[in-house]
């Protein structure tokens, strides 16, 4: 879900996603300059993500592939 950008919430939104799983996934979007990751010094501390403009330019070709598949597949079910 694209609102949410703490961990503890998208652990929480994401039925079935492990906190190993989702640190895995976002060292990797940290790596590749998907996401950004802001630090708060406050207490407790506070960490949120959020997308890069490269991260944006990409969520839009995904969404352009959902929407792509989503067409096919429909054009699929038609044709059977």
């Amino acid at each position: 879900r694209r609102d949410v950008n703490r961990p503890g919430k998208m652990e929480h939104a994401i039925e079935g996603l492990s906190a190993k799983v989702l640190n895995e996934r976002l060292r990797k979007l940290l790596h590749f300059g998907v996401i950004e990751k802001r630090v708060f010094a406050e207490t407790p501390p506070r960490v949120e993500y959020y997308l890069t403009e490269f991260g944006g330019r990409f969520v839009t070709i995904l969404d352009s592939i959902r929407v792509l598949q989503s067409t096919v597949e429909s054009e699929n079910k038609k044709a059977c």
